[in-house]
């Protein structure tokens, strides 16, 4: 059974590995989940909605009889990087989650990058702890004393859900990582962060594998779930390191794209590398340790998905997604000078923490129509892919082809091609997503790394068009009205 505890909703797998197929996907609720935002750049979401989702979710797909729920073997979690989940000595989460897309902690983080020194944070660290987990913690420290000192353990939003099913708390390497926690150099929680801040390492759950046994499933909670009683849970991993692992992006060199609520381009390295400006961020892959190394390079952008959703509520709320890539094909690549810049999803790090917000640029009223306005929120997220990608090569260098599961953006041909076309990148698309592989994730935890059976074969290959001149246009525009407006602000 995989788990993919994203920011709108859960989905659940139930993976056949003697068939090497999915018997069941599901998704719970069925409307996007709300993000909680008691003031401009902050976002939360609540642990115990996430845990009562799980749990419904693993009932509506029981209610299927798409399978024999006692037949399930192991459970693997995917989960929403980069939160904060804060639980009391007697296990109860005390405090919203701060998630992934909030903004508050920047300055913690800015404050906590002078003070243990550039040179730390970029050789020990790889990132400046920015607006990560353990500046969201330092943030909770600071303005909220009270819910601090009832704190006995800091968990990402994974390690609750694990925690929830099996009693047992813990963390991997590379959880820590990405709340950056993690010293590289020396492959040890940080010592100079947690002096820095005056923290206990005793908050931090004992460090596992991220394919290892996490805890096995409680009776009351396995009764209550109609599942086996004992099954262990056997992989954890954060949404973006998850989706290389389900497109089987493992090695030096391969390169992961997903675009979901936010969008992300995942470059795998045997290399300790730090951008200068934090702007991409380098997180422990899931089958890194401390005999091999393996680190992605991330490059994240918050507004994707949720800025294309956007502009469908505005201005088609009433039709499909695939009626509005119809209408967005009618117009010509570059949509006619129309300019938008998808950023109004708190602070994005590839522009160096600046809240941006999105902006429209260069509408025409009499030339302009929805259907230009549907293929420039297409093209402008494209833009912003290539605008990161170009960081992740100074990074990484250039890969001969990025992996992509055929879901969310992707699904569109108006963005899929332009993805194409404008970083000079083949696309392969795969059938696979966070809950399969996740559970896929379970397979090897449970079995070992020659288990899992199989080998994914692409969909569909995507490869540039011949002529791209006017979208190579458009771009140059649209860096252009970017700049512009980072000037600015």
């Amino acid at each position: 059974m995989g788990l993919d505890l994203g920011t709108s909703s859960v989905k659940l797998t139930i993976w056949d590995d003697e068939q090497n197929r999915s018997l069941l996907t599901i998704q719970y609720p069925d409307s996007e989940n709300a993000i909680i935002s008691p003031q401009p750049g902050w976002a939360e979401q609540s642990p115990d909605d996430w845990w009562e989702q799980v749990q419904q979710v693993i009932l509506k797909a029981n209610a299927t009889k798409s399978y024999e729920p006692t037949a399930v073997a192991a459970i693997g979690i995917s989960y929403q990087m980069h939160g904060l989940v804060l639980i009391n000595q007697a296990g109860e989460s005390i405090r919203n989650s701060i998630i992934w897309c909030d903004s508050r902690a920047i300055e913690m983080g800015n404050r906590a990058f002078e003070g243990l020194g550039n040179d730390y944070c970029m050789q020990h660290l790889l990132n400046s702890p920015a607006n990560f987990t353990a500046s969201k913690l330092a943030w909770v420290q600071q303005y909220e004393p009270a819910i601090f000192d009832q704190i006995h353990q800091i968990m990402l939003p994974g390690d609750f859900i694990a925690f929830k099913l099996t009693g047992n708390a813990t963390t991997t390497r590379a959880a820590l990582s990405e709340g950056i926690f993690w010293d590289f150099r020396r492959e040890q929680v940080s010592k100079e962060l947690f002096d820095y801040y005056n923290w206990s390492s005793s908050i931090l759950p004992p460090i596992m594998p991220v394919f290892a046994e996490h805890g096995r499933i409680s009776k009351a909670i396995a009764d209550r779930l109609g599942l086996p009683h004992g099954i262990p849970v056997t992989y954890k991993a954060g949404d973006q390191q998850n989706n290389a692992w389900s497109l089987q992006v493992m090695a030096p060199g391969e390169v992961a794209a997903t675009a979901g609520t936010s969008g992300v381009i995942y470059a795998v390295t045997d290399q300790l590398v730090s951008d200068p400006f934090s702007r991409v961020n380098t997180f422990a892959h899931v089958n890194h340790d401390e005999h091999q190394k393996r680190l992605g390079v991330l490059l994240c952008i918050n507004g994707v998905g949720i800025f294309n959703n956007w502009i469908k509520k505005m201005l088609a709320p009433d039709v499909s997604y695939n009626t509005i890539n119809q209408m967005a094909a009618t117009i010509p690549p570059g949509s006619d000078g129309l300019i938008l810049l998808p950023f109004g999803n708190g602070a994005e790090r590839m522009l160096k923490n600046k809240m941006l917000q999105a902006h429209i640029n260069q509408i025409n009223f009499n030339l302009h129509s929805r259907a230009h306005i549907l293929r420039a929120a297409q093209e402008g997220i494209a833009f912003a892919f290539r605008y990161g990608f170009d960081m992740i090569e100074q990074s990484t260098g250039r890969p001969s082809v990025i992996r992509a599961g055929k879901a969310n953006m992707f699904l569109s041909d108006i963005f899929t091609q332009t993805f194409v076309n404008i970083t000079k990148t083949p696309v392969q698309l795969y059938d696979t997503d966070g809950s399969a592989g996740a559970a896929r994730g379970a397979i090897r935890g449970l079995l070992g790394e020659t288990a899992v059976s199989g080998t994914l074969q692409p969909l569909k290959n995507i490869v540039p068009e011949k002529n791209t001149e006017s979208i190579e246009l458009a771009y140059q525009q649209w860096v252009a009205a970017l700049e512009l407006k980072l000037s600015s602000s």
